[in-house]
């Protein structure tokens, strides 16, 4: 293994140079600005994706809708959480989260459809979530090692995302069998 050496007095110098960059510094090789964007779209996914679980845990009827509408809401918050770190992340690298509505449903990844029927809300959080699991994905390959704490950040999301997927999924498969 090759001895671990770094200019700690370039490093020192750069981060007095800077220090208004907060958490940015010379080792950051992302595009800051598209990095924001992206981070931006995903709030909006999370968003919408929270706003989706909240009208289905509301509006859930029928023989199951009692467990259903639990995980609906169990979803919500930890889809407004993902939001939650998603935003402080944006602002950690300099930048405004978007949470202006207006456009709110075109920058976001997944579509707001609320289902008439609860196996339809199922397939239609099932739908979010594998968009989600798709652009996560690519998000955290394009990252790659140019900013490292997004893209851990965007991986956990990814592993919470598919979890979602497999509980929705789960649930579909069992109320099939209940019929």
């Amino acid at each position: 293994m090759e001895t671990f050496k770094t200019d700690l007095e370039q490093i020192r110098k750069r981060a007095r140079e800077k220090m208004l960059d907060g958490a940015v510094t010379g080792a950051y090789l992302a595009d800051r600005e598209r990095v924001i964007e992206v981070l931006n779209e995903v709030l909006a996914t999370e968003i919408v994706c929270t706003l989706r679980y909240k009208n289905h845990y509301y509006m859930a009827a029928g023989i199951h809708a009692s467990s259903v509408a639990a995980e609906f809401l169990e979803h919500a918050n930890e889809e407004q959480a993902h939001a939650d770190a998603v935003a402080k992340r944006i602002t950690e690298l300099g930048g405004n989260p978007n949470y202006d509505p207006a456009g709110l449903a075109t920058r976001s990844h997944a579509e707001y459809r609320e289902g008439r029927n609860l196996e339809d809300m199922i397939k239609e959080d099932l739908v979010a979530e594998r968009v989600a699991i798709e652009t996560y994905a690519e998000i955290v390959r394009w990252l790659g090692d140019d900013d490292v704490t997004t893209r851990r950040l965007i991986e956990e999301l990814l592993a919470k995302e598919e979890e979602h997927a497999d509980e929705l999924s789960n649930l579909l498969i069992s109320m099939s069998a209940s019929r």
